[in-house]
């Protein structure tokens, strides 16, 4: 096949892909330009490649910063071939068709990523070329192909072969891949110049603040969701442009329905929530989650043994539940699960008679979040996949906060009773705040033994929020005899300390803060129970 009459621009920062591509296109007779290095690595490979400063008659200039911005380039990108006022002007100006333009942007988003970025680096990784050409590219999509993407090279190639043309379905989804490659490179270069304080010196690297005065949100749609949070709402999914390792965006789903809206946001809360305990030094632990708040939490010596400690704090609410572990499913833990209705199960990795145990339960979700084991930055595993903001929309606006990932360690608790709690209420008590942080406040969340024995969750009073653990444990058929409890804020009153010591609480791990801390801290002392503060609270609306 010979493409003669085509011609094709190609100018890359990353070079990857591009000589095998362009190798591509010379063999079928399309005629190649390219600009500074991509025509010297062009020509080192053999081809033969016209600079586009030899095309223009006008060589490139300012350090390179002008070399594409020329009548030549844009008006055989933008000249409609339909149009014979068009076809005129480009025989009257000596301006030959573009048909085929590959071209990837300065790495401005991994420049601005390194610690030692400095302003005069950002500023000069900003492209202006590239985007411009891109643009007229794919404004004229209906005559001329652009990539943007060593992904859709191979793709590209395949059908010049087979068809002689780019088809016009493909070159539509290039022009939108390309216009959403710029916007998405615009935010970013808004996001960091939005967020810093300008140096004296472009040399130097400036302060950043994490709230830029203009914020631009970069998401990629999944897919469509049958319904919202109730079936006359619509819905769709989507994840950051760059998503995070071991987050549920990241998903791999083994069987089962579509997930749905609901099935998202609990599945979020059961992953965030079992991410809390690290496989490796806490040991297996389950989360059994309904409606976003955790109803059964629980570790063990194995998953199935998490499994069923988790399942007895609450085993009504825990019917139709997300399930999620910290470790691989193994078969003993898929027969224990397999005995409950679940509508999404989540761990790290599943054993292939686990999922063959799964298998029988064919609406049940099962879902895969691989966590990578190497450390790094300091951060574990578990650690990565958080989210470094929350996000939450109000009418015409936004609520953005660094996200909860305060973590509380034996060493941060202050004693404010005269009785201590003993080591192993110490291990309960950061269970239970660990459990607290996931619970819709006012959170109340009663544990012994390595397990939730009660929880009180989104009640408009503290004290309810008590009442109802409690109740809820009694339900269940659990003693609290000795247990403890974590509050996710400050107890206003000592009327909620009584409740709970009632209930048989022996040690409590809360924020303090209040005008009142003096008051409950002397209920607590009254009534025997050890209190710990922790300066910390965990609010989660």
């Amino acid at each position: 096949m010979n493409l003669s009459h085509l011609s094709a621009l190609l100018s890359v920062s990353d070079k990857t892909g591009i000589v095998d591509l362009a190798q591509g296109l010379h063999a079928l007779g399309i005629k190649l330009l390219s600009t500074g290095g991509t025509a010297k690595l062009l020509a080192e490979a053999g081809l033969p490649v016209t600079e586009v400063a030899e095309h223009t008659g006008f060589p490139e200039m300012l350090d390179g910063r002008v070399k594409t911005l020329h009548p030549k380039i844009h008006g055989g990108l933008l000249a409609r071939r339909d149009l014979a006022a068009h076809r005129d002007a480009l025989s009257t100006h000596g301006i030959a068709t573009i048909d085929l333009l590959v071209v990837n942007l300065y790495p401005f988003e991994a420049t601005v990523a390194k610690a030692g970025c400095t302003l005069g680096d950002a500023i000069e990784n900003i492209d202006i070329g590239g985007p411009a050409m891109v643009r007229s590219a794919a404004k004229n999509w209906n005559d001329v192909a652009v990539l943007t993407d060593a992904g859709q090279y191979a793709g590209v190639l395949a059908e010049l072969r087979a068809h002689g043309a780019v088809q016009r379905a493909t070159r539509f989804a290039l022009a939108v891949a390309a216009f959403n490659r710029i916007s998405n490179y615009d935010a970013a270069i808004s996001d960091y110049l939005s967020a810093i304080d300008l140096p004296a010196d472009d040399a130097a690297v400036p302060a950043r603040s994490a709230f830029p005065a203009q914020s631009n949100g970069r998401f990629v749609k999944l897919q469509d969701l049958r319904y919202g949070e109730n079936p006359h709402q619509q819905a769709a999914v989507y994840r950051d442009l760059h998503p995070a390792p071991g987050s549920l965006v990241t998903a791999k789903q083994h069987q089962g329905k579509e997930l749905s809206y609901n099935n998202l946001a609990d599945a979020d809360a059961a992953w965030e929530a079992v991410k809390a305990f690290d496989g490796a030094s806490d040991g297996p632990a389950c989360v059994i989650v309904k409606h976003a708040n955790p109803c059964g939490v629980a570790l063990g010596a194995t998953a199935a043994a998490a499994y069923a400690g988790a399942f007895a704090t609450d085993p009504t609410s825990a019917f139709g539940g997300i399930i999620a572990f910290n470790v691989p499913v193994d078969a003993a833990a898929a027969e224990a699960v397999s005995k409950q209705f679940m509508e999404v199960l989540i761990a790290p990795g599943y054993s292939a008679e686990a999922l063959k145990i799964l298998a029988a339960k064919a609406n049940t979700r099962v879902l895969e979040i691989p966590l990578d084991a190497v450390q790094r930055d300091g951060a574990t595993p578990w650690a990565r996949g958080q989210n470094a903001q929350d996000v939450k929309r109000i009418g015409s606006g936004l609520l953005i906060q660094s996200a909860d990932n305060a973590v509380i360690a034996a060493a941060d608790l202050k004693v404010v009773t005269t009785r201590k709690p003993t080591p192993a209420q110490i291990t309960d008590l950061l269970f239970a705040w660990k459990v607290a942080k996931f619970v819709k406040s006012n959170a109340i969340v009663f544990c012994g033994g390595g397990r939730t024995l009660g929880v009180g969750a989104g009640q408009m009073s503290r004290l309810d929020s008590v009442r109802i653990a409690s109740i809820k444990a009694q339900h269940a058929g659990l003693s609290l005899q000795g247990a403890v409890v974590a509050s996710d804020a400050f107890f206003p009153f000592r009327d909620g300390l009584d409740v709970l010591a009632d209930a048989g609480a022996s040690a409590v791990i809360q924020p303090g803060g209040s005008m009142r801390d003096e008051e409950v801290i002397a209920a607590a002392n009254e009534r025997g129970v050890a209190m710990v503060f922790t300066g910390v609270r965990h609010f989660r609306h």
